[in-house]
């Protein structure tokens, strides 16, 4: 059997290249979305930490020249807003502590770091996202992450840093999707939650079988990426479940974490899952769209794709 023509767009094994030599956490992490893999002009490198990481800090203060998206999210399905730990991160010299689910947006040249575990409590995952370029290099090469500091940075602006991150999300979308996963999912990045952010990210895990089946969708406006990550801390390639993700007229197959770069106009869905044996974590990033309604308001075929999305009851047959 041919291999479909978009399979280029599918991360299924990640690079191995980013954040070497720490011990404590995937090190280095899985890059599951770059330029050399797809072609995307996004770079998504993420990694469990399975304990206190050494040396803590590891990450110093750095700027980039890009936006940047940072997510924690929490390795328990039962509890997905709990973090599993206690971390400071720096912002623009400002100390902001958390332990929940949180994401973090940062604007291009904002200097961000030390980031230091306080607490360890259960594994979870750090996932870093640069903006407007897929290469690591460029993302990360001069921005000095490695670069110790002899003392903490001072803030040296009139400005409230807590207003770039999330602490606790908004619950909107996937209303409808109740069977096997969370119902609605988590919106942790947005332009609503933070105005510079023309960005939105909404995730959700999944336990079951998804009921009913994600259907057929196209974005004539906006790139997405979606992710599909494996909760297994022993084994994060593993997605723990049988899957297909439709591409075009193709129904690709997945049973390891994969990454997917849809780029506008590209039909794609629906996405049935066949079997789960493990919790796992879906992701959908939609990209120049900071809404729900920007990203996917005209994207479902038929009105039943439309409620199913926002969280309405499809019409029975008597109703229609």
């Amino acid at each position: 059997m041919a291999e479909s023509e978009y399979e280029k767009y599918a991360v299924r094994t990640p690079f191995y290249e980013a954040g070497p030599g720490v011990k404590g956490r995937q090190s280095p992490t899985m890059t599951f979305m770059s330029e050399k893999q797809t072609g995307a002009p996004y770079y998504i490198e993420l990694g469990w930490i399975y304990d206190m990481p050494e040396p803590n800090p590891h990450i110093q203060e750095h700027v980039h020249d890009y936006d940047e998206i940072v997510l924690h999210w929490g390795g328990d399905y039962k509890r997905p807003q709990v973090l599993g730990g206690e971390i400071e991160f720096y912002i623009g010299g400002q100390p902001i502590t958390f332990n929940t689910t949180t994401g973090i947006f940062i604007p291009a040249g904002v200097p961000h770091g030390p980031l230091t575990w306080k607490k360890f409590e259960f594994p979870h995952i750090e996932m870093a996202m640069m903006l407007g370029t897929g290469d690591m290099k460029k993302g990360w090469g001069h921005s000095g992450i490695g670069e110790k500091k002899s003392s903490p940075p001072k803030k040296d602006k009139d400005f409230d840093y807590e207003q770039y991150v999330i602490r606790s999300p908004m619950r909107e979308a996937g209303g409808n999707f109740t069977a096997g996963r969370q119902s609605p999912t988590m919106t942790y990045m947005s332009r609503t939650q933070i105005n510079l952010a023309n960005y939105y990210i909404e995730f959700g895990w999944i336990w079951g079988k998804v009921e009913p089946p994600i259907p057929k969708m196209v974005h004539e406006k906006l790139d997405e990426i979606v992710l599909h990550i494996g909760g297994d801390p022993d084994d994060p390639e593993d997605l723990g479940a049988d899957m297909e993700f439709g591409m075009g007229d193709d129904l690709l197959q997945f049973n390891k974490s994969y990454g997917m770069w849809i780029p506008r106009g590209i039909i794609h869905g629906p996405l049935n899952w066949h079997e789960v044996r493990k919790p796992h974590i879906e992701m959908a990033i939609m990209l120049g769209g900071g809404t729900l309604m920007e990203g996917w308001g005209d994207s479902f075929f038929g009105e039943d794709g439309i409620r199913r999305r926002f969280g309405q009851r499809p019409p029975t047959p008597t109703e229609k």
